[in-house]
């Protein structure tokens, strides 16, 4: 048999049970890409207005002299991580795969001012969002994990990361 260890806090004569609570904060950016070797219309350079669901998990935190007390972690040290490691530096630009023969596409248009990011890897949602998962993970504070990530290409497509996938 198993039993549920719960651990309480007291707060002003009431008692908090330790919970997990996952929050979300979503984004948008813009970002071109192109497919090498791919038999569809990707194969084109071609844009999307992505959208990101970044979700995190934790325990909020229950300490009335913390500036942070009853949150998991604050909105905006999240918004912060994401734009700096994903937002920021895929908005705007053209992602190609430095592998392939897009390499030569990509010098060809950084030497003439583009922004472009250089990938080791088949710029889809799919890979994308591995990428981003790992640059988050790394970014996230103590005790709070990366719960899953949500990358809406379009209205009706999307990729989706989801920690217990992934252990």
């Amino acid at each position: 048999m198993q039993y549920l260890i719960i651990k309480k806090f007291r707060t002003d004569q009431i008692y908090i049970m330790e919970q997990k609570i996952r929050i979300t904060k979503e984004f948008n950016f813009e970002t071109g890409h192109a497919l090498h070797g791919y038999d569809g219309l990707c194969k084109n350079v071609h844009g999307h207005s992505y959208k990101l669901a970044v979700t995190v998990i934790g325990s909020p935190i229950i300490d009335p002299t913390q500036t942070k007390n009853g949150m998991v972690i604050d909105f905006s040290d999240l918004k912060k991580i994401v734009k700096e490691e994903v937002v920021i530096p895929f908005d705007h630009a053209t992602v190609l795969n430095i592998n392939s023969p897009h390499k030569e596409l990509a010098e060809e248009m950084e030497s003439r001012g583009h922004k472009v990011l250089k990938v080791n890897y088949q710029p889809t949602s799919e890979m994308m969002v591995i990428d981003f998962a790992n640059k988050i993970k790394r970014r996230l504070p103590k005790g709070i994990l990366l719960y899953s990530l949500k990358l809406r290409e379009t209205e009706t497509s999307y990729a989706e990361w989801n920690s217990l996938d992934n252990n």
